[in-house]
């Protein structure tokens, strides 16, 4: 066990499990809060400076991060900021003895899902840990649908990226084809292919997939 890293019991138990990093220059608190955690089988992993968890952090994994407004070198704030910057999905939860209505504004506004002060209760602590993995295996899952979607339309050909913006945008085939000035069964073709492509019923499947991960036109 280290000052800038510390794991508990539970970090070594075989087998998969939720993550909870916690980000605090406290090292007691650290500790009650892993030890917490770890009664309701939750792993933690605790560190008391925010290089240390940012070199340790694994955005491919679902987790949810306890993290100090203050702390020396990097606050809180600034962490958050970083996350941000980089597209991180893990829910964020500030937990401050020195919280104040501006502050929390703040941190809700740049997305966190909870702002705690210290002392905190123990049980509401466990509530809002649960709350916010149940948040994170949701935001991996969209996640990991989005890029396995944005690597199938990586297949297509320019010609069929062209006619799914057309098709988005609610346009016939016999339109697309007066557009693009070719036949509609070379439309019907292109359309046939994108569907092989993307493993796609349909390319209204398809399109709903789409606009479910927040792609669309510009991203084809």
């Amino acid at each position: 066990m280290t000052v800038n890293s510390l794991v508990t019991p539970a970090a070594v138990l075989p087998g998969p499990a939720d993550l909870v990093y916690v980000l605090d220059d406290d090292e007691q608190l650290c500790l009650s809060l892993a030890w917490l955690l770890d009664s309701v089988h939750l792993r933690t992993e605790c560190f008391t400076d925010a290089d240390s968890f940012l070199a340790a952090f694994d955005p491919a994994r679902p987790a949810c991060l306890l993290l100090d407004v203050r702390m020396p070198h990097q606050g809180g704030f600034q962490v958050q900021e970083f996350l941000n910057g980089s597209d991180a999905v893990l829910p964020v939860v500030f937990v401050s003895a020195h919280g104040d209505i501006r502050m929390s504004v703040r941190a809700l506004q740049q997305g966190a899902v909870d702002f705690l002060e210290k002392p905190y209760d123990p049980q509401h602590m466990v509530e809002v840990v649960q709350s916010a993995l149940g948040l994170a295996r949701e935001r991996y899952a969209e996640q990991a649908e989005r890029r396995a979607l944005c690597s199938r339309l990586a297949a297509l050909s320019g010609r069929e990226r062209e006619i799914l913006r057309l098709v988005i945008a609610g346009r016939p085939s016999k339109s697309i084809a007066r557009e693009l000035d070719i036949s509609l069964k070379t439309v019907d073709a292109h359309r046939g292919r994108i569907r092989e492509k993307t493993a796609a019923e349909s390319l209204g499947a398809l399109v709903g997939d789409m606009l479910r991960c927040g792609l669309g036109q510009s991203e084809v």
